[in-house]
């Protein structure tokens, strides 16, 4: 067992990506970034951290919503630059647009058909701003 390994956060500017899918189920949830302190947050509490990269801010999923990741498993990758999380997915969403999966459109001949399962209204979790 390797006991002291350390994420490398040299490559993308001090982010690395996070995939996060359904223990359960495997199903793909999302994909996000972590920083240090989101990773050693998600470490310390057992519930997913990430890092914003639009709000340029440690978020904790879930926080607003009520729809937390509490994380089951973590993989490390071979080049130590990116995880994968297994997660229950508390509440059913994991989108912030109120579907379970971020990957809730896929493409089909030249366009996109929705066949994701919206489980909440964002405008009523998050008000309409």
């Amino acid at each position: 067992m390797e006991s002291k390994i350390d994420l490398d956060f040299g490559k993308m500017g001090g982010l690395v990506p996070a995939i996060v899918q359904d223990a359960a189920s495997g199903e793909v949830l999302m994909l996000a970034f972590m920083d240090r302190q989101a990773w050693e947050r998600t470490l310390a509490t057992g519930e997913a951290h990430f890092y914003s990269r639009s709000r340029k801010i440690l978020w904790h999923k879930g926080a607003t919503s009520g729809h937390l990741q509490r994380v089951k498993e973590i993989y490390l990758d071979c080049d130590q630059d990116a995880v994968l999380l297994k997660v229950e997915q508390v509440g059913g969403a994991a989108c912030h647009t109120g579907y379970r999966s971020c990957f809730y459109r896929r493409r089909e001949g030249e366009g996109w058909r929705l066949v994701g399962e919206r489980i909440f209204d964002p405008k009523e979790v998050y008000g309409s701003g």
